[in-house]
Protein backbone atom coordinates (compact mmCIF):
# COMPACT_ATOMS: atom_id res chain seq x y z
CA UNK A 1 0.00 0.00 0.00
CA UNK A 2 1.47 3.25 -1.27
CA UNK A 3 1.86 5.83 1.78
CA UNK A 4 1.25 9.63 1.68
CA UNK A 5 4.90 10.44 1.33
CA UNK A 6 5.06 7.95 -1.91
CA UNK A 7 2.53 9.29 -3.28
CA UNK A 8 3.82 13.00 -2.96
CA UNK A 9 7.13 11.75 -4.16
CA UNK A 10 5.93 10.21 -7.32
CA UNK A 11 3.95 13.44 -7.82
CA UNK A 12 6.85 15.39 -7.76
CA UNK A 13 8.56 13.35 -10.16
CA UNK A 14 6.05 13.68 -12.67
CA UNK A 15 5.73 17.55 -12.51
CA UNK A 16 9.59 17.97 -12.77
CA UNK A 17 9.72 15.23 -15.83
CA UNK A 18 7.07 16.51 -17.50
CA UNK A 19 5.21 20.14 -16.24
CA UNK A 20 8.58 21.72 -15.88
CA UNK A 21 10.49 20.16 -18.89
CA UNK A 22 13.11 22.61 -20.78
CA UNK A 23 11.63 23.76 -23.79
CA UNK A 24 13.56 22.46 -26.81
CA UNK A 25 15.71 25.03 -29.15
CA UNK A 26 16.70 23.72 -32.34
CA UNK A 27 20.03 25.01 -33.95
CA UNK A 28 21.45 24.02 -37.39
CA UNK A 29 24.98 25.28 -37.76
CA UNK A 30 27.94 24.64 -40.61
CA UNK A 31 30.70 24.37 -38.37
CA UNK A 32 32.88 21.69 -38.40
CA UNK A 33 35.79 20.30 -37.21
CA UNK A 34 37.54 21.98 -34.08
CA UNK A 35 35.31 25.10 -34.82
CA UNK A 36 32.52 22.53 -33.64
CA UNK A 37 33.43 21.24 -30.45
CA UNK A 38 33.80 24.27 -29.54
CA UNK A 39 30.69 25.63 -30.44
CA UNK A 40 28.97 22.38 -28.80
CA UNK A 41 31.24 23.16 -25.59
CA UNK A 42 29.33 26.58 -25.34
CA UNK A 43 25.60 24.86 -26.32
CA UNK A 44 26.33 22.58 -23.27
CA UNK A 45 27.59 25.80 -21.24
CA UNK A 46 24.03 27.33 -21.61
CA UNK A 47 22.27 24.29 -21.06
CA UNK A 48 24.05 23.68 -17.76
CA UNK A 49 23.75 27.41 -16.70
CA UNK A 50 19.65 27.07 -16.44
CA UNK A 51 16.81 24.60 -16.49
CA UNK A 52 14.11 26.07 -18.62
CA UNK A 53 15.84 25.82 -21.86
CA UNK A 54 17.40 23.01 -23.81
CA UNK A 55 19.52 23.62 -27.33
CA UNK A 56 20.19 21.32 -29.46
CA UNK A 57 23.27 21.99 -31.81
CA UNK A 58 22.86 20.04 -35.10
CA UNK A 59 25.69 20.31 -37.83
CA UNK A 60 24.16 20.28 -41.52
CA UNK A 61 27.09 20.93 -43.59
CA UNK A 62 28.85 23.77 -45.49
CA UNK A 63 27.16 27.18 -45.35
CA UNK A 64 25.31 26.72 -48.48
CA UNK A 65 24.11 23.30 -47.67
CA UNK A 66 22.92 24.60 -44.07
CA UNK A 67 21.10 26.72 -45.58
CA UNK A 68 19.81 25.09 -48.53
CA UNK A 69 18.46 22.41 -45.90
CA UNK A 70 17.04 25.43 -43.59
CA UNK A 71 14.99 26.69 -46.88
CA UNK A 72 13.85 22.97 -47.53
CA UNK A 73 12.78 22.20 -44.10
CA UNK A 74 10.77 25.70 -43.76
CA UNK A 75 8.78 24.69 -46.95
CA UNK A 76 8.22 20.85 -45.33
CA UNK A 77 7.13 22.91 -41.63
CA UNK A 78 10.00 21.22 -40.08
CA UNK A 79 12.15 24.15 -40.02
CA UNK A 80 14.90 24.63 -36.90
CA UNK A 81 14.36 27.55 -34.57
CA UNK A 82 17.96 28.89 -35.41
CA UNK A 83 20.01 28.47 -38.77
CA UNK A 84 23.76 29.62 -39.13
CA UNK A 85 24.24 31.63 -42.55
CA UNK A 86 26.74 33.26 -44.04
CA UNK A 87 27.24 36.66 -45.03
CA UNK A 88 26.57 36.51 -48.50
CA UNK A 89 23.66 35.06 -47.82
CA UNK A 90 21.89 37.87 -46.36
CA UNK A 91 20.37 38.94 -49.54
CA UNK A 92 18.37 35.68 -49.64
CA UNK A 93 17.20 35.50 -46.21
CA UNK A 94 15.54 38.91 -46.73
CA UNK A 95 14.03 37.70 -49.11
CA UNK A 96 12.00 34.87 -47.14
CA UNK A 97 10.31 38.08 -45.16
CA UNK A 98 8.04 35.16 -44.02
CA UNK A 99 10.25 32.57 -42.98
CA UNK A 100 12.30 34.94 -40.83
CA UNK A 101 11.72 36.23 -37.84
CA UNK A 102 14.15 39.68 -37.31
CA UNK A 103 15.85 39.66 -34.20
CA UNK A 104 14.82 43.11 -32.97
CA UNK A 105 11.54 42.39 -33.21
CA UNK A 106 12.13 39.11 -31.08
CA UNK A 107 14.00 40.72 -28.58
CA UNK A 108 11.52 43.40 -28.26
CA UNK A 109 8.68 40.91 -28.60
CA UNK A 110 9.70 38.50 -25.49
CA UNK A 111 10.71 41.41 -23.50
CA UNK A 112 14.00 40.84 -23.43
CA UNK A 113 16.97 43.79 -22.79
CA UNK A 114 18.42 43.82 -26.18
CA UNK A 115 20.93 47.04 -27.08
CA UNK A 116 22.18 47.21 -30.66
CA UNK A 117 24.79 49.91 -29.90
CA UNK A 118 26.67 47.47 -27.75
CA UNK A 119 27.73 45.57 -31.02
CA UNK A 120 30.61 46.87 -33.13
CA UNK A 121 29.02 48.88 -35.89
CA UNK A 122 31.47 47.54 -38.87
CA UNK A 123 29.73 43.94 -37.46
CA UNK A 124 25.92 44.76 -36.86
CA UNK A 125 25.82 47.20 -40.40
CA UNK A 126 26.27 44.13 -42.51
CA UNK A 127 22.96 42.63 -40.55
CA UNK A 128 20.78 45.66 -40.51
CA UNK A 129 18.40 46.59 -42.74
CA UNK A 130 17.92 50.20 -43.89
CA UNK A 131 16.11 51.81 -41.00
CA UNK A 132 19.37 50.45 -38.84
CA UNK A 133 17.19 47.13 -37.59
CA UNK A 134 18.95 44.14 -36.94
CA UNK A 135 18.04 41.28 -38.23
CA UNK A 136 20.31 38.53 -37.09
CA UNK A 137 22.33 37.88 -35.08
CA UNK A 138 26.52 37.83 -35.39
CA UNK A 139 28.31 34.86 -34.39
CA UNK A 140 31.35 34.53 -36.06
CA UNK A 141 32.40 37.31 -37.76
CA UNK A 142 35.90 37.59 -39.64
CA UNK A 143 37.81 40.33 -41.88
CA UNK A 144 40.64 39.61 -43.88
CA UNK A 145 43.68 40.85 -42.74
CA UNK A 146 47.69 40.17 -43.87
CA UNK A 147 50.35 37.78 -42.34
CA UNK A 148 53.91 37.73 -43.17
CA UNK A 149 56.74 35.95 -42.69
CA UNK A 150 59.27 37.85 -40.21
CA UNK A 151 62.24 35.15 -41.22
CA UNK A 152 61.86 36.26 -44.59
CA UNK A 153 61.65 40.34 -44.04
CA UNK A 154 65.10 39.58 -41.94
CA UNK A 155 66.68 37.84 -44.86
CA UNK A 156 65.85 40.01 -47.17
CA UNK A 157 67.25 43.42 -45.32
CA UNK A 158 63.95 44.16 -44.46
CA UNK A 159 62.47 45.41 -41.06
CA UNK A 160 60.52 42.19 -39.76
CA UNK A 161 58.87 44.31 -37.16
CA UNK A 162 56.99 46.59 -40.20
CA UNK A 163 54.49 44.98 -42.35
CA UNK A 164 53.67 46.50 -45.88
CA UNK A 165 51.19 49.13 -45.29
CA UNK A 166 50.38 50.07 -48.69
CA UNK A 167 50.09 48.15 -52.36
CA UNK A 168 53.40 50.08 -53.12
CA UNK A 169 54.90 48.41 -50.26
CA UNK A 170 53.99 45.29 -50.90
CA UNK A 171 55.22 45.48 -54.39
CA UNK A 172 58.59 47.28 -53.54
CA UNK A 173 58.88 44.50 -50.97
CA UNK A 174 58.39 41.76 -52.75
CA UNK A 175 60.82 42.64 -55.37
CA UNK A 176 63.51 43.28 -52.54
CA UNK A 177 62.88 39.68 -51.44
CA UNK A 178 62.86 37.83 -54.65
CA UNK A 179 66.14 39.89 -55.86
CA UNK A 180 67.62 38.61 -52.16
CA UNK A 181 66.75 34.99 -53.16
CA UNK A 182 64.68 35.02 -49.57
CA UNK A 183 61.47 34.02 -51.09
CA UNK A 184 60.47 32.37 -54.49
CA UNK A 185 57.48 34.71 -54.25
CA UNK A 186 56.17 38.28 -52.83
CA UNK A 187 53.10 37.57 -51.74
CA UNK A 188 49.69 35.50 -52.22
CA UNK A 189 45.99 35.56 -51.32
CA UNK A 190 42.94 33.89 -50.14
CA UNK A 191 39.45 34.87 -51.87
CA UNK A 192 40.10 36.60 -54.68
CA UNK A 193 36.32 38.11 -54.41
CA UNK A 194 36.48 38.58 -50.72
CA UNK A 195 39.57 40.09 -50.49
CA UNK A 196 40.63 41.63 -53.75
CA UNK A 197 37.50 43.43 -54.78
CA UNK A 198 34.94 43.49 -52.50
CA UNK A 199 37.59 44.40 -48.86
CA UNK A 200 39.65 45.76 -51.58
CA UNK A 201 36.64 48.49 -52.64
CA UNK A 202 35.95 48.97 -48.73
CA UNK A 203 39.21 49.91 -47.52
CA UNK A 204 38.97 52.35 -50.15
CA UNK A 205 35.80 53.78 -49.32
CA UNK A 206 34.96 52.99 -53.17
CA UNK A 207 31.17 51.19 -53.67
CA UNK A 208 30.79 47.85 -55.77
CA UNK A 209 27.19 48.68 -56.22
CA UNK A 210 24.12 50.73 -56.22
CA UNK A 211 22.17 51.32 -53.41
CA UNK A 212 24.82 51.06 -50.43
CA UNK A 213 25.86 48.12 -52.16
CA UNK A 214 22.51 46.56 -52.29
CA UNK A 215 21.78 47.18 -48.39
CA UNK A 216 19.29 50.14 -49.88
CA UNK A 217 17.27 47.82 -52.00
CA UNK A 218 16.86 44.79 -53.93
CA UNK A 219 17.15 47.03 -57.28
CA UNK A 220 21.05 47.66 -57.13
CA UNK A 221 23.49 46.53 -59.65
CA UNK A 222 26.80 45.95 -59.17
CA UNK A 223 29.48 48.67 -59.85
CA UNK A 224 32.81 47.00 -59.70
CA UNK A 225 34.64 47.76 -62.83
CA UNK A 226 35.00 51.01 -61.54
CA UNK A 227 38.51 53.01 -62.29
CA UNK A 228 40.30 51.73 -59.25
CA UNK A 229 39.33 48.13 -59.57
CA UNK A 230 40.40 48.00 -63.03
CA UNK A 231 44.15 49.86 -61.47
CA UNK A 232 43.94 46.87 -59.07
CA UNK A 233 42.95 43.72 -61.48
CA UNK A 234 45.54 45.61 -63.61
CA UNK A 235 48.71 44.90 -61.26
CA UNK A 236 47.22 41.98 -60.15
CA UNK A 237 48.10 40.33 -63.54
CA UNK A 238 51.47 42.12 -63.94
CA UNK A 239 52.31 41.20 -60.40
CA UNK A 240 51.50 37.59 -61.49
CA UNK A 241 53.33 37.76 -64.66
CA UNK A 242 56.16 38.77 -63.12
CA UNK A 243 56.00 36.00 -60.54
CA UNK A 244 55.46 38.65 -57.60
CA UNK A 245 52.03 37.51 -56.48
CA UNK A 246 50.99 34.00 -57.35
CA UNK A 247 47.11 32.97 -57.82
CA UNK A 248 46.23 31.06 -54.74
CA UNK A 249 42.81 29.86 -56.57
CA UNK A 250 38.88 29.90 -56.88
CA UNK A 251 36.33 30.69 -53.67
CA UNK A 252 38.59 30.86 -50.43
CA UNK A 253 41.54 29.98 -52.56
CA UNK A 254 42.68 26.60 -51.07
CA UNK A 255 46.26 26.84 -52.93
CA UNK A 256 47.18 29.75 -51.36
CA UNK A 257 47.77 28.58 -47.45
CA UNK A 258 50.38 26.42 -48.25
CA UNK A 259 52.33 28.81 -50.79
CA UNK A 260 52.82 30.76 -47.15
CA UNK A 261 53.32 27.43 -44.85
CA UNK A 262 56.34 26.27 -46.77
CA UNK A 263 57.45 29.89 -47.53
CA UNK A 264 57.36 30.02 -50.93
CA UNK A 265 55.50 32.99 -50.68
CA UNK A 266 56.24 36.17 -48.17
CA UNK A 267 53.18 37.23 -47.78
CA UNK A 268 49.42 36.18 -47.29
CA UNK A 269 46.34 38.09 -46.62
CA UNK A 270 43.27 35.94 -45.36
CA UNK A 271 40.62 35.78 -43.07
CA UNK A 272 41.23 36.66 -39.73
CA UNK A 273 39.81 33.59 -38.69
CA UNK A 274 42.80 32.13 -39.90
CA UNK A 275 45.18 33.11 -37.24
CA UNK A 276 44.86 29.56 -35.50
CA UNK A 277 45.55 27.65 -38.31
CA UNK A 278 48.38 30.05 -39.52
CA UNK A 279 50.36 29.77 -36.53
CA UNK A 280 49.97 25.88 -35.97
CA UNK A 281 51.37 25.78 -39.45
CA UNK A 282 54.48 28.19 -39.34
CA UNK A 283 56.38 26.35 -36.65
CA UNK A 284 59.69 26.71 -38.62
CA UNK A 285 59.26 30.56 -39.25
CA UNK A 286 57.58 34.03 -37.07
CA UNK A 287 54.47 35.14 -38.46
CA UNK A 288 53.38 39.16 -38.15
CA UNK A 289 50.83 40.70 -38.53
CA UNK A 290 49.32 43.98 -40.54
CA UNK A 291 46.68 45.46 -41.80
CA UNK A 292 45.13 45.24 -45.47
CA UNK A 293 47.44 47.59 -47.97
CA UNK A 294 45.83 50.36 -49.69
CA UNK A 295 46.95 52.76 -52.47
CA UNK A 296 48.52 55.38 -50.62
CA UNK A 297 47.43 58.03 -53.50
CA UNK A 298 43.31 57.14 -52.98
CA UNK A 299 41.53 59.95 -51.31
CA UNK A 300 39.88 58.51 -48.30
CA UNK A 301 42.27 55.16 -48.06
CA UNK A 302 41.96 53.17 -45.74
CA UNK A 303 39.00 53.26 -44.50
CA UNK A 304 37.84 50.12 -42.87
CA UNK A 305 37.42 46.61 -43.91
CA UNK A 306 33.93 44.44 -44.38
CA UNK A 307 33.01 41.17 -42.61
CA UNK A 308 32.47 37.44 -43.62
CA UNK A 309 31.42 34.77 -41.48
CA UNK A 310 28.09 33.99 -40.41
CA UNK A 311 25.02 34.93 -38.03
CA UNK A 312 22.14 33.19 -36.87
CA UNK A 313 18.81 33.72 -38.47
CA UNK A 314 15.35 32.62 -36.49
CA UNK A 315 12.84 30.91 -38.47
CA UNK A 316 8.90 31.58 -37.90
CA UNK A 317 6.68 28.97 -37.68
CA UNK A 318 7.41 28.32 -33.80
CA UNK A 319 5.70 28.85 -30.55
CA UNK A 320 5.97 32.05 -27.80
CA UNK A 321 8.20 29.73 -25.67
CA UNK A 322 10.45 28.80 -27.99
CA UNK A 323 10.86 32.09 -29.38
CA UNK A 324 11.43 33.21 -25.64
CA UNK A 325 14.08 30.62 -25.28
CA UNK A 326 15.76 32.01 -28.69
CA UNK A 327 15.98 35.32 -27.06
CA UNK A 328 17.60 33.85 -24.05
CA UNK A 329 19.92 31.67 -25.61
CA UNK A 330 20.93 34.72 -27.63
CA UNK A 331 21.71 37.12 -24.47
CA UNK A 332 23.79 34.35 -23.46
CA UNK A 333 26.05 33.91 -26.82
CA UNK A 334 26.58 38.04 -26.83
CA UNK A 335 27.34 38.21 -23.17
CA UNK A 336 31.15 39.44 -23.17
CA UNK A 337 32.77 35.63 -21.40
CA UNK A 338 31.41 33.88 -24.19
CA UNK A 339 32.06 35.95 -26.84
CA UNK A 340 35.93 36.80 -26.05
CA UNK A 341 36.35 33.01 -25.09
CA UNK A 342 35.08 32.36 -28.58
CA UNK A 343 36.88 35.11 -30.26
CA UNK A 344 40.29 34.10 -28.94
CA UNK A 345 39.78 30.31 -29.36
CA UNK A 346 38.75 31.17 -32.90
CA UNK A 347 40.12 34.30 -34.53
CA UNK A 348 36.67 35.52 -35.06
CA UNK A 349 36.20 39.41 -34.39
CA UNK A 350 34.60 39.91 -31.14
CA UNK A 351 31.33 40.90 -31.88
CA UNK A 352 30.52 43.70 -29.11
CA UNK A 353 32.69 46.57 -27.45
CA UNK A 354 32.78 44.58 -23.54
CA UNK A 355 33.94 41.41 -25.22
CA UNK A 356 36.99 43.12 -26.55
CA UNK A 357 37.31 45.46 -23.11
CA UNK A 358 37.34 42.12 -21.51
CA UNK A 359 39.85 40.85 -23.77
CA UNK A 360 42.04 43.48 -22.85
CA UNK A 361 41.41 43.37 -19.49
CA UNK A 362 42.37 39.95 -19.73
CA UNK A 363 45.79 40.44 -21.25
CA UNK A 364 45.32 38.78 -24.69
CA UNK A 365 46.34 41.16 -27.44
CA UNK A 366 49.23 41.48 -24.69
CA UNK A 367 50.25 38.20 -24.73
CA UNK A 368 49.27 37.34 -28.36
CA UNK A 369 50.72 40.44 -30.48
CA UNK A 370 48.50 40.80 -33.61
CA UNK A 371 45.28 39.24 -32.88
CA UNK A 372 43.90 42.87 -32.76
CA UNK A 373 44.66 43.52 -35.87
CA UNK A 374 41.42 42.73 -37.50
CA UNK A 375 39.51 44.79 -34.69
CA UNK A 376 41.34 47.65 -34.96
CA UNK A 377 41.00 47.66 -39.07
CA UNK A 378 37.35 47.11 -38.68
CA UNK A 379 36.66 49.51 -36.61
CA UNK A 380 39.65 52.15 -37.97
CA UNK A 381 36.26 54.37 -39.29
CA UNK A 382 32.96 54.84 -38.69
CA UNK A 383 31.55 52.17 -41.59
CA UNK A 384 30.57 54.36 -44.96
CA UNK A 385 27.44 53.06 -47.51
CA UNK A 386 30.66 51.67 -49.57
CA UNK A 387 32.25 50.09 -46.36
CA UNK A 388 29.30 49.22 -44.05
CA UNK A 389 28.84 45.80 -46.44
CA UNK A 390 26.53 44.17 -49.11
CA UNK A 391 23.47 42.58 -49.72
CA UNK A 392 22.92 41.43 -53.54
CA UNK A 393 21.00 38.57 -54.14
CA UNK A 394 22.41 35.18 -55.91
CA UNK A 395 26.10 36.68 -54.47
CA UNK A 396 27.34 33.08 -53.78
CA UNK A 397 26.80 32.69 -57.68
CA UNK A 398 28.59 35.91 -58.32
CA UNK A 399 30.95 35.18 -56.18
CA UNK A 400 31.62 32.26 -58.64
CA UNK A 401 31.37 34.56 -61.77
CA UNK A 402 34.32 36.80 -60.23
CA UNK A 403 36.52 33.76 -59.81
CA UNK A 404 35.68 32.89 -63.44
CA UNK A 405 36.36 36.40 -64.84
CA UNK A 406 39.86 36.62 -62.47
CA UNK A 407 41.22 33.44 -64.47
CA UNK A 408 40.19 34.84 -67.61
CA UNK A 409 42.46 37.68 -67.13
CA UNK A 410 45.08 36.06 -65.73
CA UNK A 411 45.33 33.23 -68.57
CA UNK A 412 45.36 36.56 -71.18
CA UNK A 413 41.85 35.56 -72.30
CA UNK A 414 40.40 39.08 -71.32
CA UNK A 415 41.87 42.72 -70.30
CA UNK A 416 41.70 43.80 -66.49
CA UNK A 417 38.56 46.22 -67.80
CA UNK A 418 36.80 43.29 -70.03
CA UNK A 419 36.62 40.94 -66.87
CA UNK A 420 35.16 43.35 -64.46
CA UNK A 421 32.57 44.29 -67.20
CA UNK A 422 31.74 40.65 -67.59
CA UNK A 423 31.29 40.53 -63.98
CA UNK A 424 28.80 43.22 -63.99
CA UNK A 425 27.00 42.27 -66.87
CA UNK A 426 26.97 38.34 -65.47
CA UNK A 427 26.14 39.52 -61.89
CA UNK A 428 23.43 42.00 -62.63
CA UNK A 429 21.75 39.34 -64.74
CA UNK A 430 22.16 37.06 -61.67
CA UNK A 431 20.51 39.61 -59.03
CA UNK A 432 17.71 40.67 -61.83
CA UNK A 433 16.58 36.95 -61.76
CA UNK A 434 16.93 36.66 -57.88
CA UNK A 435 14.39 39.77 -58.12
CA UNK A 436 12.01 38.15 -60.09
CA UNK A 437 12.19 35.13 -58.78
CA UNK A 438 11.57 36.81 -55.18
CA UNK A 439 8.55 39.50 -56.72
CA UNK A 440 7.30 36.51 -58.35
Amino acid sequence: MLTRSLIAGLALTFLSSSSFAATEITWWHAMGGELGKKLDEIVAKYNASQDDYKVTAVYKGSYPETMTAAIAAFRAKQQPDIVQVFEVGTGTMMAAKGAIYPVYELMKDTGTAFDPKAFLSAVVGYYTDADGNMLSMPFNSSTPILYYNKDVFQKAGLDPEQPPKTWEDVEAYSKKIMSSGAAKCGFTTGWISWVQLENFSAWHNKPIGTLQNGIGGMDAELTVNGDLQVRHWTNLKTWQDEGLFQYGGPGGGNDAPPKFYSQECAIYMNSSASLAGVVANAKDFKVGFGMLPYYSDVEGAPQNSIIGGATLWVLRGHGEAEYKGVANFFTFLSSPEVQADWHQYSGYLPITEAAYKLGQEQGFYANNPGTDVAIKQITLNPPTDNSKGLRFGNYVQIRDVIDEEFQNLLAGKKTPKDALDSVVTRGNKLIADFRAAANG
